[in-house]
């Protein structure tokens, strides 16, 4: 899944706005290459009795962290031990950020609301940075919760100015016009074998011997220290997309160190799915939303003209694509730059509408709209670099990868036949794990007792491609006692804070009440999105702000 930046729901509304362990809480114990357990349970003991003495020492936000913060969110660091083993060895630290509760309730002026603690946010990835997430307390849909808590976001080792790594020269990151065939030629595949062992090479070579020890346990390591360094005795969390995986692993080492949990768009976390195959799942996953865009686009011919039938549509599509390959548009987007586009779409519905604009101006002689949103921006250049560098190790080094190209080969091949909208451009972004230099872990059995955990909120659209809906039915059979909350027949990344009432209103519930449906609840979808002639809408404002494209 490609790298970060896509963020959740959460995460994307704001920068729109802004345009199974024992009950007491012992960690796991989970086989590794590395042979993680005792002194990695004892050097988490070791950094958290740190941390907890230490705290962080808030005031203003640097530029590199939270760029014109407003006077009301401040930033600090926490020191995290790289190798938990060896928790006296070398510390990094962790940028957080921190907008402190307001204590005003927007339904009612004269009522003062009372402090619940701090709600650590992750936006998923691997790569994402959560650093701007207190700004999201201006937004009316999350006024309610800032009022009782302090929201608190904060970038995961590896990203931003979070011991960051680099796997190339940022300025080589962003490579345009690009080739992206559906069914590539074997020369085509010899190309892409090759760059993905040098990319692979490239991650040792400028990471280090510290490599290794970017994964999902150790994220689920580091939060809990964040927890103790905050001053919180349990934990409130809510993750998106990949932060629901380290949240889960989070919620089997540390039962009862959890407060609230929320999980918004579930990774499944079954083991045999950790990572290879949940990538095979994620592009079938993306051939359906892909066919779900395609009939919106047909529904709404009148303001397109692309055809009024999804057929038809994939047929301007595949026109571009093919132009595209003869003559890059703007002298940078190529087959690759479109795909990237049209990929936010099958994340975010609320970018139909500037894609397809988009699309059907090139085809009827106007590039200009798709040259705007496609072409990379090389000043996001080193922070796409960055969330590249810190997915691919995170998902690298969590699990065992296929590491015959055959394997590859063979089962993409086959996948492309039925879905080939995303297979081989996804199986490309993750072939350097064929290669990789590190030592790989066996991911931990996620699963928990009834008891064990206080109830978990796992929130789901049912047609979302990057987290397909069958990790959000995983999530909730192996956290016993959590309750999902599923929004239907929708396909948006991300659901809770966003414009969903319904989904809001459990989300409310939960993180204010401690309250959650006695069984799985279902909300009606959000409102389609409403085709416009141009692209001039959030969507076009909201890329401009990340001026990247991204997965999980």
């Amino acid at each position: 899944m490609k790298a970060a930046a896509l963020y959740s729901a959460a995460g994307s509304l704001l920068l729109t706005t802004l345009a199974a362990a024992p009950a007491g809480g012992t960690p796991g114990t989970p086989g590794t290459a590395g042979a993680p357990g005792a002194a990695e349970l004892r050097g988490t003991a070791v950094a958290v009795a740190r941390a907890r003495a230490a705290g962080i020492d808030f005031g203003p936000c640097s530029a590199a962290d939270v760029p014109e913060a407003p006077a009301g969110v401040r930033c600090g660091t926490v020191s995290v031990p790289l190798d938990y083993a060896h928790p006296d060895g070398k510390l990094i630290r962790l940028t957080v950020s921190r907008a402190e509760a307001t204590h005003k309730d927007p339904r009612n002026s004269k009522r003062k609301v009372p402090r619940q603690g701090a709600l650590v946010f992750n936006p998923g990835g691997p790569g994402a940075s959560g650093m701007y997430f207190p700004l999201i307390g201006t937004i009316p849909e999350w006024q309610r919760v800032a009022a009782a808590y302090d929201l608190v976001g904060y970038a995961p080792r590896g990203v931003g100015r979070s011991a960051p790594l680099s796997c190339e020269d940022p300025k080589r990151f962003f490579k345009a016009p690009t080739a992206a065939p559906t069914h590539p030629s074997e020369a085509y595949k010899r190309q892409r074998v090759a760059q993905a062992k040098a990319y692979a090479r490239g991650c040792a070579q400028r990471s280090g011997s510290g490599l290794r020890f970017y994964n999902s346990l150790n994220n689920a390591r580091d939060l809990d220290v964040l927890r103790a360094a905050l001053g919180e005795d349990r934990l409130t969390f809510m993750g998106a997309s990949y932060g629901t995986y380290f949240g889960a692993l989070y919620a089997a080492m540390f039962p009862s160190h959890v407060r609230r949990m929320v999980l918004d768009s579930a990774v499944n976390p079954d083991p045999q799915k950790i990572w290879y195959r949940s990538n095979l799942d994620q592009s079938a996953a993306f051939e359906e939303r892909w066919a779900d865009f395609r009939e919106w686009i047909a529904r709404h011919d009148d303001v397109y003209h692309l055809g009024a039938t999804p057929a038809r549509v994939q047929r301007g599509y595949d026109t571009a694509r093919e132009r595209l390959a003869g003559k890059a548009a703007g002298g940078t987007v190529g087959p690759g730059q479109l795909q990237n586009v049209f990929l936010a779409a099958a994340y975010y519905d609320d970018f139909w509408p500037s894609r397809a604009a988009a699309l059907s101006a090139y085809l009827h002689g106007d590039p200009k709209p798709l040259v705007r949103l496609a072409t990379p921006s090389p000043e996001s250049a080193a922070e796409a670099e960055n969330s590249s560098a810190v997915y691919t190790a995170v998902e690298c080094n969590d699990a065992p990868w296929p590491t015959d190209w055959a394997v590859w080969d063979r089962d993409n091949t086959r996948l492309a036949r039925m879905a080939p909208f995303e297979t081989w451009d996804n199986a490309w972004m993750n072939l350097p794990c064929a290669y990789w230099p590190a030592p790989r872990q066996r991911p931990l059995d996620v699963r928990t007792g009834v008891g064990e955990l206080p109830p978990v909120l796992v929130l789901a659209a049912e047609r979302d491609a990057a987290a397909p809906y069958q990790g959000a039915l995983e999530m909730n059979r192996r956290l016993a006692g959590s309750v999902l909350v599923t929004e239907r027949d929708a396909g948006t990344h991300g659901v809770g804070g966003g414009p969903n009432r319904c989904v809001n209103g459990y989300l409310e519930a939960y993180l204010l009440e401690g309250r959650v449906p006695a069984r799985h609840a279902s909300c009606a979808p959000r409102p389609e999105p409403v085709a416009s002639g141009g692209p001039a809408d959030d969507a076009v404002r909201r890329d401009a702000l990340k001026g990247k494209a991204g997965r999980r």
